[in-house]
């Protein structure tokens, strides 16, 4: 049910794996700039990082879940269809 009312609020499997690319990215930075301007040290940094590293798996999950729903409902087909004739 979760993933229907995403895929119908316009959420795709692409959104989610972009999502899960940028928390990893997001990660590194949130790591680096917490080493570099607080005093707490490399353990707060590490779990500044480690904490929205957590995220990407469960973005990539959902990106899966919503590609296999795509794949049933016909539309993953329907919108490489519409690309194809675009081109």
């Amino acid at each position: 049910m979760v993933i229907k009312k995403m895929h119908d609020m316009g959420i795709r499997s692409e959104h989610a794996y972009l999502a899960g690319v940028a928390s990893i990215g997001l990660s590194f930075a949130s790591w680096f700039t917490s080493l570099k301007t607080e005093q707490a040290g490399t353990a707060r940094a590490d779990r500044w990082g480690i904490f929205v590293g957590e995220w990407a798996p469960t973005f990539m999950a959902l990106g899966l879940a919503l590609s296999h729903y795509e794949q049933q409902e016909g539309t993953l087909t329907g919108s490489l269809h519409a690309v194809k004739q675009a081109s």
